[in-house]
């Protein structure tokens, strides 16, 4: 097991470079099960996550080889299984990604119920009702979701907007005999990077996500082709060393910033009393005034403000003078870092478990914390390097599945921060 101790650290300098967008990666992956040719995809970053999904993608019989540090080559040929198992996949939630692109080119998959971090249900019955209304059978066996059948085209109106639900049916429907058509289909930056890798596969795909589409278009080809696609850069990152930059007082330049792709943030972080100043097309620096403004910043689908940089802001208005108020509409869980930042000193109350008021403190003191699921831990850092005296983060297991060598990253821009080991006590016996 291993802990991040974090000394306050201010006027940081350098270049920080944002890693390719986890939430891109995964699906993408799972996306190169659609065809026996070759699938190059840079800009890959390296995360726990990526290595379970190319684990996963292994134990079918993928055949992966890494070209460098950043790209990898799949084609998989004949499946050794169409079965992804329980330990790989209770690990990570975004396997269930492998079902649709499974029963498109095999008519069958055998998936074992997902896990991941614990913020909520997320529950998969909105891809299951998808795939049965395309004539997929679907039965659920001892702990697996057993699909039999080639999906057929069908109208699919989502009743809630999913990311993961409509990636799965887009994965589908490519190879699905008629046209499939997605209602109420989530626009999230990472679901356009699959339809364009798709496309580029040879998929014929109409949407017009420019716009704002929430309807999907697809006529199932017969088969589909290798290609070489680049993963977009990370939003959730790249939001995450904004408020750290605006907060330690860094003069950091933010490169392979996906400045479009956060449009919304970037208007609350206005008005909060920070600005994302381009550089140039790719770069950014970030200013602040002297003093911050409270906000109330309610979390909702794409275009508007992620639920996955809740937790961060949540740190960055912990010190802000006077209330803030967050509230949380997409999980249901998501405010497990409320008591860790307490324990650094912040005045945090929780109504229902969805809404937070947050009273500015002057500073936060360093202290003992856990990172409580993905997008926690990130808080916790960012808390950890403006926090008076010395802060422990332990599981840091969830920072490592989708912070692509935050540590490093943070050290070479001056942050006071290492990764120790820690040895687990002996516990007697008698």
């Amino acid at each position: 097991m291993e802990c991040l101790e974090i000394k306050p650290s201010k006027n940081l300098k350098g270049i920080i470079e944002i890693s390719g967008a986890k939430n891109s990666a995964l699906p993408n992956i799972a996306a190169t099960i659609l065809t026996d040719q070759p699938v190059i995809l840079n800009n890959i970053p390296d995360l726990l996550d990526v290595r379970y999904m190319i684990s996963l993608l292994k134990s079918i019989g993928s055949n992966i080889e890494k070209i460098n540090e950043n790209s990898w080559a799949f084609s998989l040929k004949e499946p050794i299984t169409l079965e992804a198992n329980y330990e790989i996949v209770e690990k990570m939630r975004a396997s269930i990604l492998v079902l649709g692109s499974m029963l498109s080119r095999f008519g069958e998959a055998k998936v074992a119920l997902p896990g991941g971090c614990p913020i909520g249900l997320r529950p998969i019955d909105l891809h299951l009702k998808a795939l049965e209304k395309m004539g997929v059978k679907i039965t659920k066996e001892h702990g697996f979701i057993v699909a039999r059948g080639k999906p057929k085209g069908a109208h699919i109106i989502f009743d809630k907007i999913t990311v993961t639900g409509t990636e799965n049916i887009m994965m589908a429907a490519v190879l699905a005999k008629g046209e499939t058509v997605i209602e109420n289909a989530a626009l999230e930056p990472e679901v356009v990077d699959l339809a364009i890798l798709l496309q580029k596969m040879g998929a014929d795909i109409s949407w017009d996500w420019r716009n704002k589409s929430r309807t999907i278009r697809i006529r199932g080809v017969k088969k589909l082709k290798g290609t070489v696609h680049n993963i977009i850069p990370d939003r959730i990152e790249a939001g995450t060393f904004v408020v750290l930059s605006a907060l330690t007082n860094a003069n950091v330049i933010l490169k392979n910033y996906p400045y479009e792709l956060l449009t919304y943030v970037h208007y609350v972080l206005k008005n909060i009393g920070i600005n994302v100043v381009q550089i140039d097309k790719n770069s950014v620096i970030v200013k602040r005034r002297n003093e911050l403004k409270p906000a109330y910043i309610e979390t909702k689908e794409y275009p508007y403000f992620p639920t996955d940089l809740q937790a961060q802001f949540m740190t960055l208005l912990s010190v802000v003078d006077g209330l803030s108020i967050v509230k949380e509409n997409i999980f249901e869980n998501r405010f497990l870092h409320v008591p860790e930042l307490n324990r650094l000193g912040a005045k945090i109350e929780v109504s229902n478990n969805k809404v937070a008021v947050i009273d500015g403190v002057k500073k936060l003191t360093g202290a003992e914390v856990k990172a409580t699921d993905l997008r926690a831990s990130a808080a916790m850092v960012i808390a950890g390097l403006i926090a008076e005296g010395k802060t422990i983060i332990h599981d840091i297991y969830h920072l490592d599945r989708g912070y692509e060598n935050i540590d490093t990253k943070l050290k070479m821009v001056g942050a006071e921060i290492e990764r120790k080991r820690i040895t687990q006590p002996k516990v007697k016996t008698n």
